[in-house]
């Protein structure tokens, strides 16, 4: 008889910030009983129960960083921490997800070869209609579920490539250095991210009260904050490539902050003074910290 075939390694990280209100349902979600799956929630920076809740989980291995950031963790966690993998699921706190999600996640990979990553869809959402659409038609990927194969995995670490630490919205980046294999923008195609219709994801919409309305408020200059950010990855992307990004963005600021203007859009106007704002801040705090100092990477090589 032929040898059977090795199990497949999966590794579910779930990275969870002040979560304690979600983390119980997110876990009930995973097949943590699963042979060949180790599920691992990276709790950062919590000041909650989130922990607590989890260390209470059979099933579930704990990392706890003091430090938050989401980039942050990950980068310390995917590529100096985690054991080698065949798959890396990534589900955020807040998500639930449908059941079999991740097993279709790793069927999806392993049917599209090519592929270094594949995205679960949301379930639910005022948007979800356009937002499935648009992950179908664009190959897009959502932080609250998607899957990257072992192998890029392992190539991004040889490669030396990391997570800008104080990125907003990493799972944009990520899904860039997927289409791109690792490499310059001139080198896309979206094929090498595949959306996989059986893999879902359902997320807690904020209350329609001032709790919620303060939460969405600060969320939306998070996005402002992220639309900048995206301007200066981009330009990294199209010039020197993914090896050239910074371990902050904030050490571009000073060079991206003169040329930044507020959308004249009155969704996003005041919204992207706020963010403009707290780059400044974040900028000054940098120039006033000593020994921060890093190469800037679009300056013209000889």
């Amino acid at each position: 008889m032929p040898d059977a075939k090795p199990a497949r390694r999966i590794q579910v990280t779930v990275l969870a910030h002040n979560e304690e209100a979600r983390i119980a349902a997110c876990l009930a979600s995973l097949p943590v009983d699963e042979d060949g799956v180790t599920v691992t929630v990276v709790v950062n920076g919590s000041s909650d129960r989130t922990a607590e809740i989890v260390r209470a989980h059979e099933g579930v291995d704990l990392v706890l960083y003091e430090a938050g950031g989401k980039a942050r963790s990950w980068n310390r966690f995917v590529l100096d921490e985690a054991p080698p993998a065949d798959v890396f699921v990534f589900v955020d706190g807040d998500a639930a997800l449908e059941p079999g999600s991740v097993d279709a996640l790793a069927r999806g990979l392993a049917e599209n070869p090519r592929a270094n990553a594949v995205s679960g869809l949301p379930m639910n959402g005022r948007r979800v209609v356009a937002y499935r659409r648009s992950i179908a038609a664009d190959s897009g990927l959502f932080g609250d579920c998607y899957a990257l194969s072992g192998d890029f995995v392992e190539r991004m670490r040889a490669a030396g490539i990391r997570l800008p630490e104080d990125i907003i919205g990493e799972d944009g980046l990520v899904r860039a250095l997927a289409c791109t294999d690792l490499g310059p923008e001139s080198e896309w195609d979206n094929a090498r991210v595949v959306p996989v219709a059986a893999a879902g994801f359902w997320c807690e919409p904020n209350a329609f009260d001032r709790r919620g309305l303060a939460l969405q408020s600060a969320r939306m200059v998070n996005y402002s904050v992220r639309h900048f950010q995206n301007r200066i990855v981009s330009e990294i992307m199209r010039g020197p490539g993914p090896r050239a990004l910074p371990r902050e963005l904030a050490a571009l600021y000073s060079r991206y902050l003169p040329r930044f203007r507020p959308r004249l859009n009155p969704l996003w106007f005041a919204f992207d003074r706020r963010a403009l704002a707290r780059m400044r801040r974040r900028m000054e705090e940098r120039h006033r910290a000593p020994g921060r100092a890093e190469p800037d990477p679009l300056r013209a090589r000889p």
